[in-house]
């Protein structure tokens, strides 16, 4: 079956980086493009980035453009989130996703929190 699992959340900084991973399974990863959406409490989820199946085409929500980057690396099955200039409302939980026909697959995420 489809697994997605996230991993490299944590505590950081103001300024500070991280890199979300989400190793993915159970199906072909080269296929599908892939998202990163973000629930902060108390709020909806909200897409940060996407990319192809290819990883040759990537879109980013305005918030994090210039600070995020988002690839892929289709023999490892692996999705990348490569944070920058982490600032506090950056604080949720990670979420990689992905979807096939009227299927939605999400991972259990995975806590930013961005703090002094």
């Amino acid at each position: 079956q489809v697994q997605l699992v996230e991993s490299g959340g944590g505590l950081v900084q103001p300024g500070g980086s991280l890199r979300l991973s989400c190793a993915a399974s159970g199906f072909t990863f080269s296929s599908y493009a892939m998202r990163w959406y973000r629930q902060a409490p108390g709020k909806e989820r909200e897409l940060v980035a996407a990319i192809t199946s290819a990883g040759d085409g990537t879109n980013y929500a305005d918030f994090v453009k210039g600070r995020f980057t988002i690839s892929r690396d289709n023999h490892k099955n692996m999705l990348y989130l490569q944070m920058n200039s982490l600032k506090p409302e950056d604080t949720a939980v990670f979420y990689c996703y992905t979807k096939s026909g009227f299927w939605n697959y999400w991972g259990q995420g995975t806590q930013v929190t961005v703090s002094s």
